[in-house]
C-alpha cells in the first residue's frame, strides 16, 4: 500500500494486567444480603456453576435435563453439564417455587428475563446498600464486580478439589489457563517449613 516506514515502529505498546481480585466470603455475604431476589439467584448460579455472567443470564428451564444444567458457553461455544446437587439443587428449587416464572432461570420479579443492564443496575444497588451497611468493607464491596464470581468459584474449587476440578468447572482447554486465572486471586496456600 505504501513504501513509507510503519508509523507504529518503535512505539512500545501498553500492556494491560488482568483483574487480581478475590471476593472473600464476608464481602460476598454483605452484597448478597443487600441484593434483590433476582440478583441473589444470579449470584448463586454464577458462583455454583462457575460460568460467565452472559451464560448465567441465558440459562433456561429447558436447559435442565437428566439431573444437570446444560450450558453452551457463549465465548468458546463449549458444551458443559453441571450436576444439580447440593447447594445448586436448593437454588434451582428456590427459583422454581416462585409464583411469577418465566422460561429463563434468572427472572425479574415480574417474570421477564433479567437483562445484562438489569443485572448491572441490581449489582450497583446491592453494592451501594452493602457499602452503607458495612463501612469497614466499603472499599472491597465497591471493587466487587459480578464477573469476579467466576474467579471466586475457580479459586475455591482449586483449594478444595484441585486445579483439575477447577479446569473442568470453567471448561478451560488447559490447566495452565486455569492456573493463570486463579494464580493471583487469593494467594497459594502453602505449609510452613516445620
Amino acid at each position: 500500500m505504501t513504501s513509507k516506514a510503519n508509523p507504529c515502529a518503535g512505539i512500545k505498546g501498553y500492556r494491560e494486567t488482568g483483574r487480581d481480585v478475590y471476593i472473600d466470603d464476608e464481602v460476598y455475604k454483605a452484597v448478597y444480603a443487600a441484593a434483590e431476589p433476582p440478583l441473589r439467584d444470579a449470584m448463586d448460579l454464577a458462583y455454583l456453576t462457575g460460568q460467565r455472567p452472559a451464560d448465567v443470564l441465558k440459562m433456561t428451564r429447558g436447559d435442565i435435563k437428566d439431573g444437570a444444567v446444560s450450558v453452551r458457553q457463549g465465548k468458546t461455544g463449549a458444551k458443559l453439564r453441571v450436576a444439580i446437587e447440593g447447594e445448586l439443587a436448593a437454588v434451582i428449587e428456590r427459583i422454581s417455587r416462585r409464583k411469577v416464572m418465566g422460561l429463563a432461570l434468572i427472572n425479574m420479579m415480574n417474570g421477564t428475563p433479567m437483562t445484562r443492564y438489569e443485572l448491572r443496575g441490581a449489582m450497583d444497588r446491592a453494592r451501594a446498600g452493602a457499602g452503607r451497611a458495612n463501612p469497614a468493607l466499603a472499599d472491597a464491596i465497591r471493587n466487587f464486580q459480578f464477573r469476579d464470581l467466576r474467579a471466586k468459584a475457580a479459586t475455591d474449587t482449586d483449594e478444595q478439589q484441585g486445579i483439575a476440578a477447577a479446569q473442568t468447572q470453567l471448561w478451560h482447554s488447559t490447566s495452565a489457563m486455569t492456573r493463570r486465572y486463579v494464580r493471583h486471586r487469593k494467594g497459594k496456600l502453602v505449609k510452613p517449613t516445620r
